[in-house]
């Protein structure tokens, strides 16, 4: 008889560190994935459209599922999209530019590591409050 217990079902398990399959609704965007004046300077540092959009999607994308993603632009459309409008960025699809230099978005990752895991909405903290 095994003693270990289990608190989450295998579908939870499998889901997490990933985004959920419902694309987040308009109220999730705007509660979740805002960015804030500091983040847009942030993102404003880096040149090009496809560059600016895929920082911030990596940056939304850590503190929403709590990691980054093997692939960076494995994110709804619906995030992309909210994002790409807070940037003033017109034509979203540009981010596909981003992974054509390879270590782009290594570097983005190293390059602000505080930022990543220190800004006050967690990963979690849009689930309680």
């Amino acid at each position: 008889m095994s003693s270990t217990v289990s608190f989450l079902s295998q579908a939870e398990m499998d889901g997490f560190g990933r985004y959920a399959e419902t694309p987040p609704n308009r109220e999730a965007l705007e509660r979740v994935f805002f960015l804030d004046d500091a983040d847009r300077e942030l993102v404003a540092e880096y040149l090009g459209a496809h560059s600016r959009l895929g920082f911030a999607l990596q940056l939304v994308t850590v503190r929403q599922v709590g990691r980054f993603l093997p692939d960076p632009l494995d994110v709804p459309s619906a995030v992309v999209d909210y994002v790409a409008v807070q940037l003033q960025i017109e034509d979203p699809s540009c981010v596909k530019r981003y992974l054509e230099r390879r270590n782009t978005r290594y570097e983005h990752q190293a390059a602000r590591p505080v930022v990543w895991w220190s800004w006050p909405r967690s990963p979690l903290s849009w689930a309680f409050g």
